[in-house]
């Protein structure tokens, strides 16, 4: 392990796009139009953080790691790895590192076998003997615990184990950058928990630029420096996972981010007040009289005999330190709503609950584009 992190010194990882734009020709004769998969994609990657590319199926955050690996070229724009520009050089001279969703493990191979196959191609000053490969191997494998399982075929491993194979074969040869799609996604819950800690101490222990794709909000906020929130190849919102949750730029940002999911309600602004229905739930000073789309973060209700809001109560979920209110109300976008409350707050037995809004839990956002409206 410590050759692996002195082999990183001196090595620039800052990651730069410059109007990253990829299209694919259409398919379809019915909208012949070329498919934009990621559009005008500008960003800094810093030099040594975890990026989490967020987004729903089709938002192109796989194609945009695809850009930076080398396996597409894009249609226009720019990708640097420090202050090289790396846009036309082909995937196997850019010093990356890929872990795929479906591992891509060799069945035929030893765990050591995989784990030292990218070493076994450098020619030249960078050719290795058998021994040095062998302790490269042994300092990747160590590096994510799989030390005692070297001899192995995949077929031998759990899911999670062959996970830390492929991520140890793609650190083996100290990329640049580290390219992770959707690496968990074939992992039950607990491993996916317990693999996603262990990608981040993997990544603090080495230094590794790194980028992770995936569509679990929850997962890139865990293990993320910052995230970068996409939809329809456009990137909505980049930031520190926390300040991007506390102040999402629009309301897909708003409704992607949370579990449980935001609450949003139809509502008006009148007199520098937020209604919702006909009952004045907050002042929001500076907004002018508008329709407009109010969103509550569950955590963002307070009980209260006197509140401004009243709900029709469906149920309480208890889920140890909190409980989850569930209700509804005939302004609400979602089916459900659920205030998150402490469970030492008892709920009074009845048809309704009353609720008053936290402000900084609380975000308004315009009818017509879903942008956000300060207040």
């Amino acid at each position: 392990m410590k050759a692996i992190l002195s082999e990183r010194n001196g090595i620039a990882m800052k990651v730069t796009l410059q109007h990253l734009t990829k299209t694919f020709p259409s398919r379809s004769k019915k909208q012949p139009e070329d498919v934009v998969a990621v559009q005008d994609f500008s960003f800094e990657i810093p030099d040594g953080k975890l990026i989490g590319l967020l987004g729903p199926s089709g938002c192109g955050k796989s194609t945009t790691l695809n850009l930076l690996s080398g396996l597409l070229k894009p249609t226009s724009g720019r990708i640097f790895f420090g202050e090289d520009d790396v846009t036309d050089l082909p995937a196997e001279h850019r010093g990356v590192g890929l872990v795929f969703q479906n591992y891509a493990l060799y069945p035929h191979l030893t765990v050591k076998q995989n784990i030292t196959f990218p070493l076994e191609n450098r020619k030249g000053k960078d050719r290795l003997t058998k021994q040095q490969m062998a302790e490269k191997a042994m300092e990747a494998a160590k590096l994510v615990q799989i030390e005692g399982l070297m001899d192995r075929k995949p077929s031998e491993l759990s899911g999670g184990q062959q996970q830390r194979v492929a991520i140890a074969r793609a650190l083996v040869k100290m990329p640049r950058i580290l390219l992770l799609d959707e690496p968990l996604s074939n992992l039950d819950a607990r491993l996916r928990l317990q693999t996603r800690e262990e990608i981040r101490r993997i990544q603090r222990s080495t230094g590794i630029t790194t980028v992770f794709v995936t569509h679990d909000q929850e997962e890139a906020m865990s293990i993320s420096d910052l995230i970068v929130v996409m939809k329809d190849g456009i990137v909505q919102q980049a930031g520190k996972p926390q300040e991007v949750y506390d102040s999402p730029a629009n309301l897909f940002v708003a409704k992607f981010l949370g579990n449980p999911p935001i609450n949003v309600f139809d509502a008006q602004v009148r007199s520098q007040t937020l209604y919702i229905g006909d009952e004045a739930v907050l002042p929001v000073p500076g907004v002018s009289d508008q329709l407009v789309t109010a969103a509550v973060r569950p955590e963002g209700f307070i009980l209260s005999e006197q509140g401004a809001l009243t709900c029709n109560l469906s149920g309480v979920e208890v889920m140890g330190r909190d409980i989850s209110v569930v209700s509804t109300h005939p302004n609400s976008q979602n089916l459900t709503i659920r205030s998150i409350i402490s469970a030492e707050t008892g709920v009074a037995p009845g048809k309704t609950v009353r609720f008053d809004l936290k402000p900084a839990k609380v975000f308004l956002f315009s009818r017509d584009d879903g942008t956000r409206i300060s207040f």
